[in-house]
């Protein structure tokens, strides 16, 4: 017998990553319920962008001291505690800052009432929280994100892997870890690992590292990463082997009859979105795949349903989430004035070493899509400060229409490309064309951005001389 619901609200929302940020002072006059059955934060501030970049900080000071003879300087490294580094980022940063979340929305928002059990979709914007009780809603938002994705081999081998979700807090560094995957996920921890000291192993199906990137530049970053760790590409894996009295170590052999071991396995193929696991059937909200059908406005097939985030974004990308949290608040208090999503330029970047980072089109792309295009790379070691950093890795690559004299893509490797390609971000955004970005402003002597500066003027536009 269908339980009778116990409570209606204005609104729900199924997440508390970027759907808490929703709730703002906008919504202090509405009913909300909050349903998470994890902890407050969602991806981003507890397993994924925040934690594992001051991971990743505290790699590039290990790797920055063991090459620092380059410049004349002899420092070693001494030690890497471990426990410590752990401490820095979740006792000290993420785990306090999660609990205040939770705690803020409990104590401080009389108008919000916060569920921890699993939400499911029980009808039409109706919700079981879980917790033993059903409730309704005039709208709900589903903002529920994505898990990492396992392959069956893993599973059907018995070894006792580990995921970007528990990685960060194992007790102690394994002599050695392979990783499974050739993506973002993989290619910033076996940055993090390997800089720590741990012999990394990783194993990938494609011909390249980051695949996804502009071809040019993903082979670059493969070669580099070759001299770091042990890179296996183009590999199926035929049988894999749980090892060592608790299960953790494993023992891969590839289908060609090579193989490697490792004392711990991180599996990092990828996340599946959550989707799957709330019932969407019952409430008329359909799929595209694996992800919640959206339109432009984060209206689902179900009337009053919206979504956000991984969950519906193909991105997966904090800074796309936090976007459409953004538009989805206006939405929901402005019904009569609609606004789309804007997802034309939208950046990535991946924090291994080298740093990477993209917008807009691949040289590939912008062929494919029938553009007149001109091509520049620009090393980092060709200007003053690369020549500084003795650089001989990165590099700044932009397609440009020659017709319009707009950029259409921009692809960066090296130290601080990340920072770098916010430049190219807002040119590409607000329509500022090769030749006025390169000449209608000062471009900072002797600065890294040089190199930004250096490649725009080598796509053989007419120089102004503004």
């Amino acid at each position: 017998m269908a339980q009778t619901p116990s409570r209606h609200f204005d609104l729900i929302v199924i997440g508390t990553g970027s759907g808490n940020s929703l709730i703002d002072e906008s919504f202090a006059d509405k009913s909300v319920a909050i349903c998470e059955k994890g902890r407050f934060g969602g991806t981003c501030l507890n397993v994924g962008c925040i934690p594992t970049k001051m991971f990743v900080y505290a790699a590039d000071t290990a790797s920055a001291i063991s090459h620092s003879s380059t410049y004349g300087v002899d420092s070693t490294l001494d030690g890497v505690r471990w426990p410590d580094i752990v401490s820095r980022v979740f006792d000290r940063r993420i785990d306090p800052i999660a609990s205040s979340g939770e705690d803020y929305r409990r104590t401080r928002c009389p108008n919000v009432t916060v569920y921890d059990g699993h939400a499911s979709f029980v009808g039409p914007r109706t919700i079981d929280t879980g917790t033993g009780e059903i409730i309704t809603a005039d709208s709900v938002v589903i903002a529920a994100g994505a898990r990492p994705s396992i392959p069956e081999i893993v599973t059907e081998a018995g070894v006792a892997y580990h995921t970007s979700d528990d990685i960060m807090r194992i007790p102690e560094l394994p002599r050695s870890m392979i990783i499974q995957g050739s993506g973002f996920i993989a290619c910033e921890f076996a940055h993090v690992f390997s800089s720590l000291g741990v012999a990394v192993t990783v194993i990938g199906r494609s011909d390249v590292l980051l695949k996804h990137l502009d071809h040019e530049l993903a082979e670059r970053f493969t070669a580099q990463a070759g001299r770091r760790w042990d890179v296996r590409l183009g590999q199926q894996i035929a049988t894999m082997t749980a090892t060592g009295p608790d299960r953790r170590g494993v023992d891969i052999t590839f289908e060609d009859g090579s193989g490697c071991s490792a004392e711990a396995l991180l599996v990092a193929t990828g996340r599946t979105p959550n989707g799957d696991l709330l019932g969407l059937d019952t409430a008329g909200v359909s799929m595209d795949g694996e992800l919640i059908r959206v339109d432009e406005f984060g209206r689902t097939t179900a009337e009053g349903v919206w979504s956000l985030g991984d969950i519906s974004s193909p991105y997966q990308l904090k800074h796309v989430a936090n976007h459409e949290q953004r538009v989805l608040g206006h939405n929901l208090r402005h019904p009569d004035d609609l606004q789309p999503f804007n997802h034309r330029f939208v950046p990535y970047a991946v924090f291994t070493s080298p740093q990477i980072a993209s917008v807009g089109m691949t040289e590939a792309e912008a062929r494919d899509a029938g553009h007149d295009v001109t091509v520049k790379v620009q090393d980092y070691g060709d200007v003053a400060y690369g020549w500084a950093m003795e650089d001989s890795t990165g590099c700044c690559k932009l397609v440009a229409d020659r017709s319009t004299g707009l950029l259409l893509g921009a692809h960066l490797m090296g130290p601080h490309a990340p920072s770098l390609v916010q430049i190219l971000i807002q040119a590409m955004e607000f329509g500022i064309t090769v030749p006025e970005l390169a000449r209608r402003q000062y471009w900072i002597h002797p600065a890294m951005a040089e190199v930004v500066e250096n490649a725009l003027l080598g796509l053989g536009f007419p120089d102004r001389g503004f």
